[in-house]
This record gives C-alpha cells, sequence and structure tokens, in this order.
C-alpha cells in the first residue's frame, strides 16, 4: 500500500510518498510560496531532484501539480492515482479532543477549527491540505495525526498551571506539548533496537532541534513533557526563550513599551541560543565561534545543556527512575559536543558515555559505555513514517 504524507503550511506543502510493504520512500517534495507568483515545487524521486517554477493559487492546485509529477513517466513513481489509497495529515494541536490519531470526518474537520484558537498558524494549514486532498483524492482515505495526542495521557496534576482554574475551564489554558509524532517514533524505535517490551521501559526523549522538546515515556506512554499550551515552553531553542519568569513579560513591555505582538515576537524570534549568543540560531555557528574564544557564545551553550540536563533530570523524577536517554531531531541526531555536555551532567545518575561511540552523526546507535547504568542512544527521528504508520492502522 502507498501512503501520501502531507504536512500543509500556510504557503507551504510537504509530502512524502511511502511505500508500506518495505517502509521506502517514493518521493518527497516541498511546494513553497503557495499563493505567491514565486511559488515552486521541489520534488525528489527515482534517485534524482527536480525544481518545478509553478505558481499556483492555492493548496488544491498544490496538490493537482504534485499529484501530475507523481503520475509522469519522467518524475513519477505511480501509474494511477488510485495507487495512493490513503492520506496522512500532520496535524498540529488537537487540545484535549484529540488523544490519538483519527479518520478524518466532517465531525473531525469540526473539532479542529474549535482547537484553532490553540494554533493559530497550524491548523487552518492542515485543514487548507484536507480540503485540497478531498478534492484531488476524492477516493483516498484520510487519518489525521495530530502532535499533540500523544502527551495527552500526562496527568492533571502535571498539565495543569497554578494559576486560576477559571482559565483552564474558559480557555483550554493548560500543558499540551508538542512533536509527540517524534517522541513516539523514537520512544518505540528504541525499545526495537534493545529488544526490549515497551511496556518494560522508561525512556527520556531529547527531540532537539531548531524546535526543541522532551518528554518522559513510562511504559509506552508520556507522562511528562517540556512543551507547554505553545511550543514556546521548555527548554531554550534556536530563537525561543522557553521557560523563563512570567514577570519579565510585562516587566519588558512596561520598560520597552512593547505590545502583546512584540514581546511575542521577542521571545518566539529573537530570544534562546541566539538572543544569548547574537550570533545566530544555528547551533553549529555558535560552536564555531565559542572555539574562537567567543564568551557570549560558550555562555549560550552552558545555559542551552545545563536546561537541557535540568528537564531530562525532571522527567526522570516524574518515572521515578530511567532506562534509557534518547537523542533525536537535527542537534540531537548530529551534536556530538551537545550530548557530551548534556550527558556529564547527569553522571549522578550513572549516566557515562563511550567518547568514540559518541562520534557519530544521523545514524541508530547506542553512545553509552559498557558500565553506565542508564543506556544512551542515538535514533534519527522519521515523523512522516510514523504518520503512515498510524493511517496504516486506522484504515486496514
Amino acid at each position: 500500500m502507498k501512503i501520501l504524507v502531507l504536512n500543509s503550511g500556510s504557503s507551504s506543502l510537504k509530502y512524502q510518498v511511502i511505500d508500506m510493504d518495505t517502509e521506502t520512500v517514493l518521493a518527497k517534495g516541498n511546494y513553497e510560496r503557495i499563493g505567491q507568483d514565486s511559488s515552486f515545487l521541489t520534488h525528489t524521486a527515482n534517485g534524482e531532484k527536480n525544481k518545478f517554477e509553478h505558481p499556483v493559487p492555492s493548496h488544491k492546485e498544490a496538490i493537482s501539480f504534485v499529484i501530475e509529477k507523481l503520475l509522469s513517466k519522467e518524475y513519477g513513481v505511480i501509474s494511477d492515482i488510485k495507487e495512493i489509497e490513503a492520506v496522512g495529515h500532520r496535524m498540529v494541536h488537537g487540545g484535549e479532543k484529540f488523544s490519538d490519531s483519527v479518520v478524518i470526518t466532517d465531525e473531525v474537520i469540526e473539532k479542529v477549527k474549535e482547537c484553532s484558537e490553540l494554533a493559530p498558524l497550524h491548523n487552518p494549514a492542515g485543514l487548507l491540505g484536507i480540503e485540497a486532498c478531498k478534492a484531488v483524492l476524492p477516493h483516498a482515505k484520510m487519518v489525521g495525526v495530530f502532535d499533540t495526542a500523544f502527551h495527552q495521557t500526562i496527568p492533571a496534576h502535571r498539565y495543569i498551571y497554578p494559576i486560576p482554574y477559571k482559565y483552564y475551564e474558559k480557555y483550554g489554558v493548560r500543558k499540551y506539548g508538542f512533536h509527540g509524532t517524534s517522541h513516539k517514533y523514537v520512544s518505540h524505535r528504541v525499545a526495537e533496537i534493545m529488544d526490549k517490551d515497551i511496556k518494560d521501559l522508561k525512556i527520556v526523549t531529547c527531540h532537539l532541534g531548531q524546535g526543541a522538546s522532551i518528554s518522559a515515556v513510562l511504559g509506552g506512554k508520556c507522562v511528562e513533557t517540556s512543551m507547554g499550551l505553545t511550543p514556546l515552553a521548555g527548554i531554550p531553542m534556536g530563537s525561543r526563550s522557553g521557560d523563563l519568569d512570567p514577570s519579565i513579560v510585562t516587566f519588558l513591555m512596561k520598560k520597552e513599551n512593547l505590545s502583546a505582538d512584540e514581546i511575542d515576537k521577542v521571545l518566539n524570534k529573537e530570544s534562546g541560543v541566539y538572543g544569548v549568543s547574537g550570533i545566530s540560531v544555528d547551533f553549529r555557528d555558535i560552536e564555531t565561534a565559542e572555539k574562537e574564544g567567543n564568551e557570549r557564545a560558550k555562555l549560550a551553550l552552558d545555559n542551552y545543556n545545563y536546561l537541557v540536563a535540568s528537564y531530562i533530570a525532571r522527567c526522570v523524577v516524574a518515572m521515578n527512575g530511567v532506562d534509557v536517554i534518547v537523542f533525536t531531531a537535527g542537534i540531537g541526531e548530529n551534536g556530538k559536543d551537545t550530548r557530551a555536555e548534556v550527558c556529564k551532567q547527569l553522571e549522578f545518575l550513572g549516566v557515562k558515555l563511550d567518547n568514540d561511540a559518541n562520534n557519530v552523526r544521523g545514524e541508530e546507535k547506542e553512545i553509552s559505555s559498557s558500565d553506565s547504568k542508564v543506556k544512551v542512544y542515538v535514533v534519527p527521528t522519521n515523523e512522516e513514517l510514523m504518520i503512515a504508520k498510524e493511517t496504516l492502522a486506522l484504515i486496514k
């Protein structure tokens, strides 16, 4: 069976076609600047990457053009549109309405719309992808896979914020968590690698990229995560602040005469390691500057590594122990220095790295030493495959 996996942005459309018999990617691509005269498609299939400058007014026309390429003799991987039997849609925010992936119905669409206030940039974009596929692929079954769903098993005393309870009742203000598809994939994958039943494991998953979050997975269920009501919370990120004293917000608004939108921009776009270092959102640039003696670069990295280690420890508390720590996503998979510095601060838990094994980028590998009390792994994430698996499970 071939499944189309879609990640719809407000002006973009990322996709993969996955053959579920072999779990291999047949084609992938990204349609950018949808709705503009400069929109274009980057499409990779059969080992070749091609760019097509083809302006489209909406997601519907973008999907149509993608299907055209998937069917073409030169760039295609299918001979009949009906070979795509299902579409898995990445959906960002399911609120408390979705604790698992669901087959998309009119009722589901209405519930997603109700959650849009919690993700005003992402949920409407996901709905655009759904509507486009209903028009272009009417035969295909569709499934919504929510970033927040995996975290719906977090107990109430951990997701509630200590503010007046009426705000939870009126607006749904609580911790939701994100990157759930990635946390679910790598926690299940590391159990497979270890040849263990996930129900017997206490796992801390560290999704460290430009956006970053850490989760505690106890017996296959998420019981704590670092992101909150929004993806701004938790550990610092490329340009996002992560957790901070809430009074800093009102203090800076008064001092700098900032509006709510302006302070939101400061915290989302101008903070994190970029804000502290003043250099870049890219950790490689900051690490280069640190090696050249830049003190603020060193400060940004030290702050980041300490807070990542601190949140891992918090997850250990949530599970009353830990068997394995997993690093994934761009920095987690490729940042050997980050992994080493974080794990050095977890030696009190019995964590020990094998320095030679840690010299790895983007491949599945155990990097803990033979005498480490806690296993440590690098496991590249594969959110698209996870979405495809969830889709397949629901339409069988």
